[in-house]
């Protein structure tokens, strides 16, 4: 980088600039995955879209790589680079909800938590993901499931306007009726199409508590909860945001003493609707076996979404991978039950993406995301502790990948995968993956926001 050009670029920031040597940059380029250890050129903590633009300028003017960080919690690390620089917009988190017409306007480094506090505050909550941490940037852009998906869609689903600084440096509307195919394609495939400053959401009525399942089983039990859960998917109501997780019980409060580092099936989610209503449509996951634990209630819906962030903290290492099913077939539970009695950690969870309802009223082709009609999506999250035990870990989750691919759609979640594996990405977007091409050739030429072609 030049010199003159970079201290030309940080006298006129509201925010800062950090570059390799300066007292805080270790700490600046720290995210959510401790396995990620990339070493960015000049990390730009935003204070405004004019330091975005600014950013984004000088990077192309000096030939800089750029990725976006909103709240740095993609499991691959999508958000930072080596030798590049980033546009970090994780002090721009500001939210604001128009209650009258029910929408949110956030900025691109707001978390879950932000958007929820705003919304809630008026009973009203926009789709998103499932930990109070998330940025709600790379989750929307990348698809964006949840413990609402069935009832409302994918958070690119309830995306009604977005503004967008493109590699041009020109700040941009997205919308239906402005620059319509950028807001196509930023609707669950536009992680690498410019940088999101601000997010317009749908939002939906939420009551002040809803009814949260959370029930667990003996993994002996597992190929039957396992069958029973697919057999009551056939019938359940749009409301019904569970799913299933492989997994062992943590050593620690609130779960007794008794079943401590026991591997477990469980069945966890909220009904998304009236509390009593939950309770009696959700008590048959909680009679399919004689439960280990039965943890289920009512509780706020702002518990719901922080109710396991405890178990994905900062700085743990993580590999996740994800398949769509195209059925819960007997032969994929029992892949599923020998992958979980062979996980190499006990953070490590097989867990079953119940998928169907409002997800499916999108059509295949009106957003990028193109496995939807997909009943089931497993994720397969290798979490653990110590560099000494990656290889274990990693290849566990690829192997994991491999033995279900007979059962899968041939996609998978991005937001679960490293966006570097354009084969993987080819496959996720499937039809619409020639479309997204255009789009980015169009408003991204040279490439300035990453790899993928």
């Amino acid at each position: 980088m030049n010199a003159q050009a970079l201290n030309n670029l940080t006298s006129r920031l509201s925010g800062r600039a950090f570059t390799p040597g300066d007292a805080d940059y270790e700490e600046a380029r720290k995210i959510w995955n401790g396995t990620i250890d990339k070493k960015p050129g000049v990390i730009v903590r935003c204070g405004s879209v004019d330091d975005v633009i600014a950013a984004v300028n000088f990077a192309r003017t000096e030939g800089l790589a750029v990725s976006v960080r909103g709240g740095g919690h993609h499991v691959a690390g999508g958000s930072l680079n080596d030798g590049g620089l980033v546009v970090d917009l994780s002090q721009m988190r500001s939210v604001s909800v128009d209650a009258a017409a029910q929408t949110a306007r956030a900025e691109g480094g707001a978390q879950l938590q932000d958007v929820d506090t705003a919304t809630l505050a008026h009973g009203l909550a926009v789709p998103m993901g499932l930990f109070s941490e998330t940025g709600i940037a790379g989750l929307t852009l990348a698809g964006g499931y949840g413990w609402q998906s069935r009832s409302r869609g994918l958070s690119c689903d309830n995306l009604v306007g977005a503004e967008v600084v493109t590699a041009d440096g020109k700040l941009l509307r997205a919308g239906s009726a402005e620059n319509p195919d950028l807001f196509w394609a930023l609707r669950g495939g536009g992680t690498n199409l410019g940088v999101v400053t601000s997010f317009e959401y749908r939002a939906h009525p939420m009551p002040d508590e809803v009814f949260f399942a959370f029930v667990a089983y003996p993994l002996t039990e597992a190929k039957h909860v396992l069958a029973r859960l697919r057999e009551f998917n056939v019938t359940s109501p749009r409301g019904v945001g569970v799913l299933s997780v492989i997994w062992t019980f943590p050593a620690s409060e609130p779960y007794p003493e008794a079943i401590w580092n026991q591997p477990f099936v469980g069945l966890v989610g909220p009904y998304i609707g009236d509390a009593a209503e939950g309770e009696r449509i959700l008590q048959p996951i909680r009679e399919f076996a004689t439960p280990m634990l039965d943890f289920s209630g009512r509780m706020p819906f702002a518990d719901v979404q922080r109710a396991f962030d405890e178990e994905y903290p900062q700085g743990r290492r993580y590999y996740w991978r994800s398949t769509y099913l195209k059925e819960l077939s007997d032969g994929a539970i029992d892949t599923l039950i020998d992958l979980g009695a062979r996980r190499p950690s006990p953070l490590t969870s097989l867990d079953v993406w119940v998928l169907g309802g409002a997800i499916q009223d999108i059509g295949r082709s009106e957003t990028p995301i193109a496995h939807r009609d997909a009943p089931f999506m497993i994720g397969i999250e290798s979490n653990w502790t110590g560099p000494a035990n990656d290889a274990a870990n990693i290849a566990w989750a690829r192997e994991a990948q491999t033995l279900l691919a007979s059962y899968s759609t041939g996609g998978s979640y991005l937001n679960f995968e490293d966006p570097s594996d354009q084969a993987r990405v080819a496959a996720a977007y499937g039809p619409n993956y020639k479309r997204l091409i255009q789009i980015k050739h169009r408003y991204d030429p040279d490439n300035l926001f990453g790899a993928r072609r």
